[in-house]
């Protein structure tokens, strides 16, 4: 069983960076695929980026469409924490941010393969 509890998001202008954090209880944090997901009102849940590592090698995944180039996820498995820095941000990025936890190692820019949920940070992103 994994507990996660997202923290950092707020109001920020147009530009802007802010950085969301997502700290997690439970053992074996160091097994689990991590990503973050994004929901606007009146949207799906988004795939942000996901990150896992396969023994030596680390993978990730980025949504080319909203996050590749601006948003890094990182992950310190010594804290059980997950990162997700955000820069230049647009009023389009506001939503939602949920970090996620899966056993899984394939598909992970499907939220249905994740088995654990934080209850999500607000971000708003002003013009």
């Amino acid at each position: 069983q994994v507990q996660l509890v997202e923290s950092g998001g707020g109001l920020v202008l147009a530009g802007g960076p802010l950085r969301l954090s997502c700290t997690a209880s439970g053992r074996a944090f160091e097994m689990y695929a991590m990503g973050w997901f994004r929901q606007a009102p009146g949207k799906e849940r988004e795939f942000v980026e996901t990150t896992r590592w396969n023994g030596g090698n680390r993978y990730f995944a980025s949504n080319a469409d909203s996050a590749k180039g601006r948003f890094t996820i990182s992950k310190d498995n010594a804290k059980n924490a997950l990162y997700l820095q955000m820069n230049s941000l647009k009023p389009e990025d506001t939503a939602v941010y949920y970090c996620a936890a899966a056993y899984s190692t394939e598909r992970l820019t499907n939220a249905d393969v994740y088995d654990y949920w934080g209850q999500g940070t607000q971000v708003t992103v002003s013009s």
